[in-house]
């Protein structure tokens, strides 16, 4: 039985994919959809041309603007979601999130990037799929 389900999200098709798919199919579930924050991706630049407290602010609301679109996607579904956000990298904190909530479940979007892609460029869907301690389900 799956009781809760956890959907990593950002501003991407293949985010709001897996979304759509958890809530169609695990309906009767607890849902969290999950943003992470991920500061090494976009500090460099931003960092210099903005100030740190500039680059946290805009990544925070540019946060809640991606959870706020998760929850109305889950309201036109008549689902309650829970939503969280979570700095780090995306990876570490899904699986991390999952030993420490109980997650029975994990919906992910993933890119499916042939071999040489996922070598050169990573994946975390990949990631996630291989280090989580509970079944992933992957959306394409």
């Amino acid at each position: 039985m799956v009781d809760r389900v956890l959907v990593p999200v950002d501003d991407s098709p293949l985010s709001s994919r897996a979304l759509e798919f958890a809530l169609a199919e695990h309906a009767d579930a607890e849902i969290v959809a999950l943003h992470v924050i991920d500061y090494i991706e976009t500090s460099y630049g931003g960092r210099a041309m903005l100030g740190w407290e500039e680059l946290e602010t805009r990544a925070r609301e540019r946060s809640e603007a991606i959870l706020a679109d998760a929850r109305e996607r889950a309201e036109s579904h008549d689902i309650e979601l829970t939503t969280v956000s979570k700095i780090g990298r995306p990876e570490r904190v899904v699986v991390d999130y999952v030993e420490a909530h109980d997650i029975d479940l994990v919906v992910i979007g993933s890119h499916g990037r042939s071999i040489v892609e996922r070598v050169l460029l990573g994946s975390v869907a990949e990631t996630v799929a291989r280090r989580s301690s509970v079944p992933v389900t992957l959306v394409r």
